[in-house]
């Protein structure tokens, strides 16, 4: 794994003679960002070696490499699900790619299920923990020492230092922004009634599919780690309503500008 990694590296930096920064990963629904970078290099998954190809709608499948706020970035538009069939191990694998070409900073962006009830669709949550609900690890199996520890630490997963800068960038522009804990399981079905119930219960604020693998991985490597939700539906009691891919899409593009101006202000000011 750590040569396919290290391979996989040295193809991109071959084609792009790029050293990034920060990593960025938009999820559902907020590829739109790439529209706000100045693009140097942009390559299909399909032609990366070893590169997963991603197969949910809203995903473009890019690898883009170019300047934000006039930092060196690299951004995935679209990323990868355990519920597509990849294992844990291909995951996270774009990740550890990112690394090995140089970032020291993922900033991950996602679409997720609201059950704090104090929450409402189209606000932004900005993580400050996750709950790993995932019926795989993506550390499992034996350690790639030169990538990390055995047991790497988690209790701090999310830096603390650009949460506060980033409520701080919210509040300047009056976004209406939340804090909380993000709960990643596996999907792909929304979850039931009881299934909020209870992720509320142990201590959710919102539930998705994704970040959660991507996290530990980078946090193995140890990467700071930023990431924000945008809470599309709720799971909420006598708010639960029956809802769609597509409808999650349209919410997450309604606001992704307000989500795009928070990357961009809190990138100029690391």
């Amino acid at each position: 794994m750590l040569k396919k990694i290290k391979d996989t590296a040295l193809y991109i930096t071959k084609k792009t003679g790029e050293k990034p920064f920060a990593g960025i990963i938009l999820g559902t629904g907020l590829g739109g960002l790439v529209n706000e970078i100045s693009i140097r290099h942009s390559l299909d998954y399909r032609d990366i070696p070893g590169f997963p190809v991603s197969t949910v709608q809203g995903h473009a499948g890019k690898l883009i490499f170019g300047s934000l706020s006039g930092k060196n970035i690299i951004a995935m538009q679209g990323r990868f699900h355990y519920y597509e069939g990849w294992s844990m191990e291909e995951v996270v694998f774009p990740v550890r790619v990112m690394k090995m070409l140089g970032i020291d900073l993922l900033i991950l962006s996602n679409a997720s299920g609201g059950v704090n009830p104090d929450y409402e669709v189209g606000d932004i949550m900005i993580l400050n923990d996750h709950i790993n609900l995932f019926p795989s690890h993506p550390l499992m199996g034996r350690n790639i020492d030169e990538l990390g520890p055995r047991f790497p630490d988690m209790s701090i997963a999310y830096d603390r230092e650009l949460v506060a800068k980033a409520f701080d960038i919210a509040r300047l522009h009056n976004i209406r922004v939340q804090k909380g804990v993000y709960a990643g399981v596996s999907g792909p079905s929304f979850e039931t009634p009881s299934e909020y119930h209870y992720l509320r219960v142990i201590g959710a604020d919102a539930v998705g599919m994704s970040t959660v693998p991507e996290v530990i991985a980078a946090r193995h490597m140890n990467l700071r780690c930023f990431a924000m939700s945008v809470i599309t539906d709720l799971g909420v009691d006598k708010k639960i309503v029956k809802i769609t891919h597509e409808e999650v899409l349209d919410v997450a593009k309604t606001i992704e500008p307000k989500m795009t101006l928070i990357i961009k202000e809190l990138l100029e000011k690391i």
